[in-house]
């Protein structure tokens, strides 16, 4: 166990499981997380080991005894029959039968349908009215002799969810956690190991559970397949619901006008619609116009009667090209389906997620640390979404005045959002603002900029805002900033003519290297200046970094502190490739390395360095190390003898976790297609030219 879960043990006890236990007991259960981590949350909410093996083993025998297979329905059924009485875990939903004026329950697992179940009981759990509820249940069964009456009975019935919680405890707990920690907790909530992911990426995918959090919020995500756009709405709360984009009718949405039953946004906290991409799908129009009303307003008519609902609505969906290819060719909605391709409805969106910037999930990425039984934090999160925090900027920052009421709204709910769960109880310091604050607002400028480039009737907005001593911050996107030669296309309509701010639409796609070095608008030639680079950008290489200030030099003198774990000596080594790939065949360069000790694995470290050494005489470039006695350097730089000091806040450790033993993975193989880390790099003019 980490310290961060023994905190968590300790600030919040019997709330929390360790998320592996839950591939542990599931085995070939099609049931939902939340479903399971409640069992879990009943026998294994603790960090003792012992407890949490008996507790599985407890889970694992409920499972196999009560919950439902559809393969093993008929031996449940005579079990009933047999026994007189059985309890299953099944998925429950409910109609009303107007012939006999009375409810009948459907198990869907089980197979059995209309089983009475009392009123008193469908008006504590309406959303069994809709869509069906994950139950735990009290099954008998009592034969008759009339033909027409079914034999089950329903004797009790208990929704898997949590039945109360203490928020005030809930806030004193969370001030026991840095705002990194918080993070990491929540983030090993919803399944993932916080050490594979930087901090950008975990907000974006934290950004994920904002529909949870705030009512009447809408949000879209395309991106690459395999990235868990859908996990969280469909296994981490009892308040959301997944469907296919497909399946969805007005009556299922919204209401029904000839029975008068509401629809999902009656009753879930959050609707949303999976595989939502896809040009060639078929949607009903009169949909589009309701939900577009129902976006901007809240509300729905049913006939002559309007009605309010609070459900949020969330879109995800594959894209089929790359970020580069849709900026240049088409945009960033180019997947919706036609009816949904409309300007009307994409400005009723808060906000867009990238998910390109968000790896493919691999094994490796799962937590395996503890983290809130998600119905408890699902109970949380709908308790707040109560609250408004929207406004807690505005005694710091103040948007510009050029962003209208539609995008101010997109901005001020994406960050009440956030705010709620990552500072619930407002104790967030200015610079934590500033951070929500940025990304809230190039949620909403993403799908601005898209409507510029598909509709020529919005105008440019200035995505800025202001702090208290007149610094402007000026928000850009990570593909503005990594693809500006096609980010600022216009049209009209949408295959028109670019406008005059656009650069170089039309041209051939270039090479990792010249995109690099527009973007970073510096000339051939190597001068002095201060770069900053952004977490998740891509299309970054040591070549570029590098190259131009130390060609020419013999000695080149590398101060790293961390040249210890593996994959900080690969960085040197591919440092060093760098340098064989580019000098003169016939020239020799020699590079030295001044590092400090691994303390933990010393031997591991020397072995590699030495592998570092025999590799590179081979390629003309003489390499050697020596280690600071004090272990106290902090400074990483890079010295050479052509007059250049390059000084780095992360040394070479700028590239995000990767697949290294993947031999097909583009990331493996090349820089430019991995993500980077958030870093700085300074160049300084040297007169040291011996070094």
């Amino acid at each position: 166990m980490t310290a961060l879960d023994d905190k968590i043990n300790e600030r919040f006890p019997g709330l929390v499981v360790r998320k592996d236990l839950v591939k542990a007991v599931k085995g070939n259960a099609i049931v939902p997380s939340y479903v399971l981590e409640f069992l879990l949350g009943q026998y294994c909410a603790t960090n003792d080991e012992a407890s949490i093996q008996s507790g599985i083993e407890t889970v694992k025998e409920i499972l196999r005894k009560h919950y439902v297979h559809r393969n093993e329905a008929g031996l449940i059924r005579s079990n009933i029959r047999e026994k007189g009485r059985w309890k299953v875990i099944d998925k429950i939903s409910v109609d009303l039968n107007t012939n006999k004026d009375a409810y009948e329950a459907t198990f869907a697992n089980l197979g059995i349908k209309k089983v009475i179940i009392d009123s008193d009981t469908v008006k504590a759990h309406p959303k069994l009215l809709v869509s069906g509820v994950w139950c735990i249940a009290d099954v008998e069964y009592e034969r008759s002799e009339d033909k027409n009456v079914e034999p089950w009975i329903l004797s009790s019935i208990k929704p898997i969810q949590l039945s109360k919680f203490d928020y005030d405890a809930f806030l004193k707990a969370r001030a026991g956690f840095t705002t990194e920690e918080w993070i990491d907790l929540l983030f090993q909530t919803v399944g993932f190991d916080p050490e594979m992911f930087g901090r950008r990426s975990k907000l974006l995918q934290l950004m994920r559970l904002v529909p949870f959090v705030e009512r009447n919020y809408n949000l879209i995500e395309l991106g690459p397949k395999g990235t868990g756009k859908s996990h969280i709405f469909s296994e981490f709360s009892p308040h959301g619901i997944l469907i296919s984009g497909g399946e969805v009718t007005v009556p299922k949405l919204f209401v029904n006008n000839s029975s008068g039953k509401i629809g999902l946004v009656g009753y879930w906290d959050v609707v949303a619609f999976d595989e939502f991409a896809g040009r060639q799908k078929r949607v009903d129009k009169a949909l589009v116009d309701i939900m577009k009303n129902y976006m901007a307003n809240k509300s729905f008519s049913r006939g002559v009667e309007t009605l309010g609902a609070e459900a949020s609505m969330v879109f995800v969906g594959n894209t089929k090209h790359n970020v580069p290819y849709m900026l240049k060719h088409t945009d960033l909605f180019e997947e919706l389906p036609e009816k949904y391709y409309d300007s009307a409805f994409i400005d009723r969106l808060h906000t867009y997620v990238p998910g390109w910037e968000i790896d493919v999930i691999r094994g490796e990425m799962f937590a395996s640390g503890y983290g809130f039984v998600v119905d408890y934090l699902a109970e949380i999160l709908r308790h707040m979404r109560n609250d408004d925090y929207s406004n807690r900027y505005q005694g710091l920052f103040t948007l510009s005045s050029d962003i209208s009421t539609r995008d101010r709204d997109g901005v001020n709910k994406t960050f009440s959002g956030m705010m709620k769960l990552l500072f619930p109880a407002d104790n967030a310091t200015e610079p934590e603002v500033e951070e929500i604050l940025h990304l809230a607002v190039e949620g909403r400028k993403r799908v601005k900029d898209q409507l510029f480039r598909i509709d020529s009737t919005y105008p440019e907005t200035d995505f800025s805002f202001t702090a208290q001593d007149g610094r402007k911050v000026v928000v850009k996107t990570l593909e503005e900033t990594e693809y500006p030669q096609y980010y600022h296309k216009r049209a009209m309509g949408h295959d028109g003519p670019a406008s005059e701010g656009a650069r170089n639409i039309g041209a051939p796609i270039q090479n990792a290297a010249q995109r690099v070095a527009e973007a970073m608008a510096d000339p051939v030639d190597p001068r002095e200046g201060h770069k900053v680079f952004i977490e998740n950008q891509k299309g970054i290489t040591f070549a570029d970094l590098f190259w131009p200030w130390l060609d020419g030099a013999t000695n080149i003198v590398v101060t790293d502190p961390y040249i210890r774990m593996f994959h900080q000596v690969r960085n040197l080594m591919e440092f060093i490739e760098m340098i064989a790939v580019r000098k003169a065949p016939e020239d020799e360069v020699s590079v030295r390395l001044i590092t400090c000790p691994d303390e933990v694995y010393p031997e591991k470290q020397q072995a590699n360095l030495m592998a570092v050494e025999s590799a590179s005489t081979a390629a003309g470039v003489r390499f050697s190390w020596e280690f600071d006695g004090t272990s106290t350097i902090h400074a990483r730089h890079i010295v050479s003898d052509a007059g250049w000091k390059i000084s780095l806040d992360r040394g070479l450790d700028i590239f995000q976790k990767f697949e290294m033993n993947d031999a097909f993975n583009l990331a493996n193989r090349l820089q430019a297609y991995r993500q980077v880390k958030a870093f700085e790099v300074t160049y300084l003019r040297s007169d040291v030219r011996s070094v």
